[in-house]
């Protein structure tokens, strides 16, 4: 029995420091000299206890499909060219459908071949013969599982691209969680400036270079005459006076180059002190980018970014080593913030803000101050209770529950959880819980006691029998808390986390930590001694 009860004594040492060690960084200053010893972990408090913004997100899934397809017609569009059959004009229709002109009906067959080949798990085909001039009208359309997976994906990719920017915007402890229905949650504690979060984290920053078209007629342009294969679009210039003037321009639709092959992206200044976007493209793109300035040289090259022109420098020479600059007149933080929705890449669809809330660090603060005030006061007054009730035993038991505080705070340091309001509210049910456990312990140690056993037997049959009890009702805790955390949002998630925590720190101090007390006090006590419980 002592050996075995040293052993144990150590092993609760043991946890009882570390747990010190994580808890202590999130109440020590950080230019304490203590700090150099300790874990790096503090404890980070959620968004309705530190303040910041709240942000659902909804994903435009239609017009991610509808890109998709058009992405898809241009491959069968290439793929046919390299077979040498003609396919004319494909784009996406209605949104979930792609249509487009096969030139020779005696190349039907080929083409079937083609598409079965390549798209047979991915589309739909159907096609019909024009009876005024004899092409072939081919329509395709999803199929519902490659649609499933497309949606996915592209959730996917804008929860990666606005983590990607988040993480580059300087926010510290950003919780981003995908929602049903295609929506994605943006709590960022800490951040007072929800415009800028908005702005930076909603804009699509689909960067396009495209040709201008310097020889098409300006004046029929305006009136809808467009050749095909142009687009009209507007170039604001900078005045003097500051004020902008717009100029129209005809551009060539289809990009020569996409910002995918952009690497970097950072600020630049000019001698004037006006700020610029530098880009840095890869292997790739700065042979393509080279490529396309030699061969169109005294023309003019469009920067389009989400279909706004921001400049169109005439190209003086061939340009290579995979560098180009977006100008437009930008104060220093539309260029930071523009350099770094580049720098992440473009989002696949573009998202709506669908709710949007601001919580001021203010109330942040009295939320803490309330809930530590709540916390301290049934704190205080279970310790007081057992004290009164249980004697000895109560003491006992008020040290095991100082013991469980301090292993919830560092689980929550450890494991990099974000303590919220709802986690407070969690942390004092807790408290509850695990005195409930050892009065279950006391209630069947003086269950014995009335039966006649000694001190030393009560304990050994009252945790015996009372700790498979403890450990049912325990476990069964548990798992509804698993289920609240993975269907649950910020908030839930919040209470399930300390809930959790709270009950194997509880099951851990009633049946293990209490044990060694009762033990300990057992051995320096004679078997007639009586325990005051």
């Amino acid at each position: 029995m002592k050996g075995s009860l040293r052993y144990r004594i150590i092993l609760a040492l043991l946890v009882g420091v570390l747990g010190l060690a994580y808890v202590l960084p999130s109440f020590v200053a950080k230019d304490s000299p203590m700090r150099k010893v300790l874990p790096d972990d503090e404890i980070s408090l959620g968004l309705d206890l530190k303040g910041g913004v709240h942000l659902t997100l909804g994903v435009d899934i239609d017009k991610a499909i509808e890109y998709n397809l058009n992405q898809l017609g241009q491959d069968i569009r290439s793929l046919a060219r390299d077979e040498g059959v003609v396919v004319l004009k494909p784009a996406a229709k209605n949104g979930n459908l792609l249509e487009f002109t096969l030139l020779k009906d005696s190349q039907r067959a080929e083409l079937d071949a083609l598409l079965d080949k390549h798209y047979k798990n991915m589309l739909a085909v159907d096609s019909r013969k024009d009876s005024a001039d004899g092409k072939v009208v081919y329509t395709l359309s999803m199929k519902d599982e490659y649609e499933r997976q497309v949606s996915k994906l592209t959730v996917d990719q804008v929860l990666k691209t606005i983590r990607t920017r988040i993480d580059q915007f300087g926010v510290a402890e950003p919780d981003i969680r995908r929602q049903q229905g295609g929506r994605i949650q943006v709590q960022l504690p800490g951040l007072d400036d929800p415009q800028r979060a908005i702005d930076v984290i909603g804009r699509t920053a689909h960067l396009e270079f495209k040709l201008v078209d310097d020889m098409a007629d300006l004046a029929k342009a305006k009136k809808g005459f467009l050749a095909p294969g142009r687009e009209m679009a507007t170039l604001k210039k900078l005045r003097m006076d500051g004020s902008y003037s717009e100029e129209p321009i005809v551009l060539k639709k289809d990009a020569v180059l996409s910002g995918e092959y952009i690497t970097d992206a950072h600020v630049s200044y000019d001698n004037f002190g006006q700020a610029y976007v530098s880009m840095t493209f890869n292997a790739r793109g700065a042979r393509t980018f080279a490529r396309i300035t030699g061969e169109n040289v005294k023309k003019r090259l469009a920067i389009v970014l989400d279909s706004e022109v921001y400049s169109a420098p005439v190209i003086q020479d061939k340009i290579t080593g995979g560098r180009a600059q977006i100008t437009g007149n930008f104060s220093d933080t539309e260029a930071a913030d523009l350099a770094l929705v580049l720098r992440s890449g473009a989002l696949p669809a573009p998202v709506k803000v669908l709710e949007e809330r601001s919580v001021g660090p203010s109330l942040g603060q009295e939320s803490i101050d309330k809930g530590v005030t709540a916390a301290a006061a049934g704190f205080a007054v279970v310790l007081l209770f057992m004290v009164v009730y249980y004697g000895f035993s109560g003491f006992v038991a008020d040290l095991a529950l100082i013991f469980n505080m301090v292993l919830i705070m560092a689980g929550l340091a450890g494991f990099g959880a974000t303590l919220t309001m709802p986690g407070i509210a969690g942390i004092i049910l807790t408290i509850g819980m695990a005195v409930d456990a050892n009065v279950i312990i006391f209630e069947r140690i003086r269950e014995e006691l009335r039966r006649g056993l000694t001190a030393r037997a009560a304990i050994e049959e009252g945790y015996a029998r009372a700790t498979l009890t403890i450990l049912d009702a325990n476990v069964t805790t548990v798992l509804a808390a698993i289920i609240l955390y993975q269907f649950g949002t910020g908030p839930i998630r919040g209470f399930a986390v300390t809930l959790t925590l709270g009950i194997l720190a509880s099951m851990f101090t009633a049946i293990f930590v209490t044990r060694i007390l009762f033990d300990w006090w057992a051995a320096k006590h004679n078997s007639d001694a009586k325990l005051s419980i």
